[in-house]
């Protein structure tokens, strides 16, 4: 009865996809306006590929967004050296833009298909995939059924289900099994996830850690920093960073709170979305503090309260301004953000209490005393001073949690030796493909004869 209830349920999303797409046009350019998508490649949003497609064994990897592709990025890279091609497709605007200019030429980015039968279809018919690797929770149904009545194996990386995402899936258990056991292979984050990817009908499971914890430390351009450092001079700074909705409005208040007592305090807002800037300005007018932004190259003045970091990619930069660092999307929104990055370059680590998305590497953290949580906006103004005031305090605490992420990695060397049962026979098959071209002088990259396609 479960399994009818299942299949009834995966035909009627079905269905209503194919009800649907006529529709999806105006629905993508909504989007567009909102700078969600890109209007030059919406055809891709349709499984239309702007790539012909490699010859040979081709791995699809998907990745939602920033956060999930660059965890994914150390992973391709070991498949890429397999002499192995790669699709990556992520769902924002964002993430494409950073991406991009990390990948090799081996792995080719598109925008992930809408998951609609003929979108996916479309995609699937082009890329023909040998192995479907998805990271973290981000699951289809047409999508799963789609690679399943095509058996292309599909597997499931740095697997992580929420407290919320987990509680839905249970209220859909036929469902549940039904998604989660065609995948032939889940390596989950930790051993809670792996317990809950295995209730929910996940037949193949292990624990690799978060491929999180193996980033490097992130990048900086030397001139800008040290050009900022000079116009901040002595003053004490402390960064508020992937800031949520709801949160800069904490934070102006946090700001001003520290400010009775530090006067020519510093406050360092890095938005997790950029696009917001406009929203976040507003907000910080409500409280009438004087604001210079990044994008547009503003001074860092006397009289400048908050300086908005609102561009991507400069994480590293922002990370180094000051020696704390508040993780959003903890305080009002929840999940909270990797602490990983903030970690790795020595910066004191507090953060909301909502971060269910980072739950094992914030215990480790609490447990090595190298982060510390705080409640509301009173808690993190108290404890931003305390620290400001107390530079001993901030070094135990970022040696801390320096040992505590050396300590976490290895995610990436256990999540390849799982997936090497589905590497190889695409490895042997790329050697004898390699071997072939070398004995008739052709190229091991030749192209199929499929053009792109532009339209949708």
């Amino acid at each position: 009865m479960g399994e009818l209830l299942a299949r009834t349920g995966l035909r009627l999303y079905r269905f209503v996809g194919q009800a649907l797409y006529p529709f999806s046009g105006p629905f993508l350019a909504a989007r567009a306006r909102r700078g969600k998508e890109d209007p030059t490649r919406k055809a891709e949003r349709y499984g239309y590929a702007s790539h012909a497609r490699p010859a040979g064994p081709l791995i699809w990897f998907h990745a939602a967004s920033v956060g999930e592709a660059l965890a994914v990025l150390p992973l391709i890279g070991r498949l890429e050296a397999c002499h192995l091609t790669i699709v990556l497709t992520t769902g924002t605007v964002t993430s494409a833009q950073i991406v991009q200019q990390k990948l090799s030429p081996r792995t080719l980015h598109q925008y992930v298909p809408m998951d609609m039968p003929k979108a996916i279809a479309r995609f699937l018919d082009h890329w023909q995939p040998d192995l479907a690797v998805f990271a973290e929770s981000e699951l289809w149904p047409n999508t799963i059924e789609a690679l399943e009545e095509r058996r292309i194996p599909q597997t499931l990386v740095n697997g992580r289900l929420s407290d919320r995402s987990h509680a839905r899936w249970l209220r859909n258990s036929n469902l549940a099994r039904r998604i989660f056991g065609g995948l032939s292979l889940v390596v989950a984050q930790s051993e809670i996830d792996a317990q809950r990817f295995t209730e929910l009908g996940a037949r193949k499971v292990s624990v690799s850690g978060n491929l999180k914890s193996d980033v490097a430390v992130p990048e900086y351009d030397a001139q800008t920093l040290a050009q900022l450092h000079g116009a901040i001079g002595q003053r004490p700074v402390w960064q508020a960073l992937s800031t949520h909705e709801g949160e800069e409005d904490a934070i102006a208040t946090v700001h001003r709170m520290v400010a009775q007592h530090v006067p020519d305090l510093l406050t360092v807002i890095v938005p997790r979305h950029p696009e917001r800037r406009e929203d976040v300005l507003a907000t910080l007018a409500k409280h009438q503090l004087p604001v210079s932004l990044h994008s547009r190259q503003e001074a860092i003045t006397p009289q400048t309260a908050i300086y908005l970091g609102d561009t991507m990619g400069e994480m590293g930069l922002y990370l180094r301004l000051g020696p704390i660092a508040f993780m959003g999307k903890s305080l009002k929104g929840e999940g909270g953000q990797n602490p990983i990055e903030p970690a790795l370059t020595g910066t004191t680590i507090l953060s909301g209490r909502h971060v269910q998305n980072f739950r094992e590497t914030y215990q480790a953290l609490l447990d090595n005393r190298g982060a510390r949580l705080v409640q509301d906006e009173t808690m993190l103004a108290r404890t931003v001073l305390h620290l400001l005031k107390n530079e001993g305090e901030r070094v135990a605490m970022q040696r801390a949690a320096l040992q505590t992420v050396a300590n976490l990695g290895g995610a990436l060397e256990k999540t390849f030796t799982a997936l090497e049962p589905h590497v190889v026979p695409l490895r042997m098959r790329a050697s004898l493909d390699r071997l072939a071209v070398s004995q008739t002088g052709g190229s091991v990259l030749a192209y199929h004869d499929t053009p792109p396609v532009a339209g949708s």
